[in-house]
């Protein structure tokens, strides 16, 4: 189980991205990085960073550490911001807390690269997740303490928003020619993918959706009548998907590399 900490005061927005993610102080002395449920793009998204966020740690990658977040809405009373106000209000229950990385930066490739072995590492891990958002233009990387560090998944894992879709999603290509660390990664993605491939088991993404808590993966009627019909069985489609995804590598990995 991620931990799980009470919220006790919001102290600010973050306006870069569109979902107004905010920073809040937690009964356990922590400050989180905390993405709302109540956010225009659901739960689906905190699913997507808990899977892809741990999956991303077990192979080895920093990614802040991870927390459930219990929001009371009457900590939003006070607010002045009427759209912070309304996204507090539509939060109340868990949400998800990234331990909060102080003096870190953004990633800025003119100023500051990874080594080629972790730029592929990631790479890898984002086309095997269908991570569409580590673009130039929204890296979703922070450097701190002179260490890469992974944020911000909520894009990855796009096939859950239309399950009908997912089987087919399993041997899409990923289109790499945007990637931030695709340059950086050129010529050592083979390695990488002889490096993590077989770390990934069924008992490790067994593990990983484990942590996912049940009211994030309440079934909608399209999923019910595809017989995803509780969180255990959306828990066991998820693992069988990125099994089928991994397995299929042959369709992808190659346009990757190429790229």
């Amino acid at each position: 189980m991620l931990p799980l900490v009470q919220a006790i005061r919001y102290v600010t927005p973050l306006r870069e991205g569109g979902s107004l993610p905010g920073i809040i102080e937690a009964d356990d002395l922590g400050t989180y990085v905390v993405k709302f449920r109540g956010a225009g793009q659901g739960p689906k998204v905190l699913v997507a960073e808990v899977v892809v966020g741990e999956l991303a740690r077990r192979l080895g990658l920093r990614v802040p550490d991870l927390a459930v977040v219990e929001i009371d809405p009457v900590i939003g009373r006070s607010e002045p911001d009427e759209e912070v106000q309304d996204l507090l209000h539509a939060s109340g229950g868990l949400n998800l807390g990234l331990d909060f990385l102080p003096g870190s930066v953004g990633f800025d490739p003119v100023a500051w690269l990874p080594d080629p072995d972790t730029a592929a590492r990631v790479l890898w891990l984002d086309a095997f997740t269908s991570n569409v958002d580590r673009s130039w233009r929204n890296p979703n990387l922070l450097v701190w303490h002179g260490k890469l560090w992974l944020i911000d998944h909520g894009a990855a894992l796009w096939f859950h928003h239309a399950w009908s879709a997912a089987k087919a999603a399993a041997s899409r290509p990923y289109d790499a020619s945007d990637h931030v660390l695709a340059p950086t990664a050129a010529g050592h993605l083979g390695d990488a993918d002889k490096a993590l491939a077989p770390r990934v088991t069924r008992e490790l993404l067994e593990d990983v959706t484990a942590l996912v808590p049940d009211e994030w993966l309440a079934p909608n009627e399209s999923e019910a009548a595809l017989g995803l019909d509780s969180p255990d069985a959306l828990r066991a489609a998820y693992v069988d998907h990125l099994l089928d995804r991994l397995a299929h590598r042959d369709a992808w990995l190659p346009g990757v590399d190429a790229a």
